[in-house]
């Protein structure tokens, strides 16, 4: 697949296997595995996060192979209610740390662009979100809305 914002070709990389059926080789059941899930994500952790350490920590490769349903869905179900996606947010990271970059450099152009292209992905997955209903039909991108839920 070609890139976003380019007229080049995508990066060939490795792959997870398919798999549509948990492996027999993992020890951990269900309910340990939600247990897990849920105490991280009290500890602070982003989903991404979650799912490394579950890989690297205690041997579980992928949570949606091992529950049948994504960690979002896992969380939703057990009351936890995330306010942003986690891919707006690092997205909303990126702009702030470069809107910031460039109030005192204004001649970066190179990273101009970079911020032009980061608040056009924020705005396509803001679109996305607003139609399936996780962010709210009125909302809008604005840099110091982003200042303010990245707090950095």
């Amino acid at each position: 697949m070609a890139r976003m914002h380019s007229r080049r070709r995508g990066q060939s990389s490795s792959r997870r296997p398919i798999r549509n059926q948990r492996p027999a080789w993992i020890e951990a059941d269900r309910q340990k595995v939600v247990s897990l899930i849920l105490d991280k994500h009290n500890k602070g952790l982003t989903a991404s996060r979650i799912g490394i350490e579950l890989r690297d920590l205690h041997g579980i490769p992928d949570v949606k192979t091992s529950l049948g349903t994504s960690m979002y869905v896992v969380m939703r179900e057990n009351g936890v209610k995330m306010d942003y996606p986690e891919d707006i947010v690092n997205l909303m990271k990126k702009a702030v740390r470069l809107h910031k970059h460039l109030k005192t450099r204004k001649k970066d152009l190179h990273n101009v662009r970079a911020l032009q292209l980061t608040e056009a992905k924020i705005k396509r997955l803001g679109r996305y979100y607003s139609r399936k209903g996780v962010l709210p039909q009125d909302w809008a991108y604005k840099i110091e809305n982003a200042k303010l839920i990245v707090a950095e």
